[in-house]
């Protein structure tokens, strides 16, 4: 059998030219062979190649486009791996930053020892509701998506981390407002691109369109914002990802919908306005 080195360097001269990442030939590799983090991949070099054969048919997919979160079926989001598949969204960086914004500014509207009620709209993979969990524990945390087969990949992920998460099927606010269930925060990434010609092949042939495409004339942007005062109980944050290209036309719909609220547009780490907060008193 081949060594784990030899297989590595073999991959590398077969994706040299293809446009595929040595990053992504480790990542394959690492998850066969058992191996914690991708450069292990460089230590363990001279040991035995377990599943060349296996790694051999990845790498034929990775060649066509397919994603290597699909591949492999796992995701990792800040701390955690989570199940992935073609029914879901392969979670992000800039989700991340979401994620990590809202920890760092929920105090500047609650006291986040509270016992909170959150919902994680469009949830997907379920990365929001457990990251929002992991930090605060003592969050009611609830998870929706208006896709059965998401909510079944959200469902595999709670139960794996152990997050306590109550899960609604339905289009954005309508199983909250269906369960009469009162929100201090609502948390969102909804589906945002405009053109698809502004996305990798990658995404265009392979993720869910449902969570990717915006029609700006049935947007969950606008569902929220409409219906956002049969959820509310007191003041109410809302915290969505967004394009870049999307303000204007957000700042419109804020307008025409709420009432007596604060916004804010938040930069991520390239500089682009990719986060929108805002609170509803």
């Amino acid at each position: 059998m081949p060594t784990i080195g030899e297989v590595y360097d073999e991959a590398l001269r077969f994706a040299k030219g293809k446009g595929l990442l040595s990053a992504d030939i480790r990542i394959l590799i690492a998850f066969d062979e058992g191996l914690r983090e991708q450069i292990d991949v460089i230590y363990e070099r001279d040991k035995e190649m377990r599943n060349p054969l296996t790694f051999k048919e990845q790498l034929t997919r990775l060649e066509k486009g397919e994603p290597v979160e699909y591949i492999i079926k796992e995701a990792r989001f800040l701390d955690r791996r989570l199940f992935v598949d073609k029914r879901v969204l392969i979670p992000r960086g800039e989700t991340e930053e979401l994620v990590a914004n809202i920890t760092e500014r929920i105090g500047d509207y609650y006291d986040p020892r509270n016992y909170l009620c959150c919902a994680d709209i469009g949830t997907g993979s379920g990365a929001i509701a457990i990251a929002l969990k992991d930090a605060f524990p003592n969050w009611v945390m609830m998870a929706s998506d208006i896709s059965k087969g998401a909510l079944e990949v959200a469902k595999v992920n709670f139960a794996s981390s152990g997050a306590t998460v109550r899960t609604l099927e339905g289009d954005a606010l309508k199983p909250y407002m269906e369960n009469h269930i009162n929100l201090d925060i609502i948390v969102c990434n909804p589906p945002y691109i405009l053109n698809k010609e502004d996305a990798q092949d990658s995404v265009r042939d392979y993720e869910p369109g449902s969570a990717l495409w915006l029609d700006k004339s049935s947007s969950v942007y606008e569902s929220i914002f409409r219906d956002y005062r049969s959820v509310k109980k007191g003041s109410l944050l809302m915290a969505f990802e967004i394009s870049p290209d999307l303000v204007d036309w957000l700042v419109c719909l804020m307008k025409r919908y709420l009432k007596d609220y604060h916004y804010e547009f938040v930069k991520d780490l390239n500089q682009n306005d990719r986060f929108l907060f805002v609170e509803c008193e």
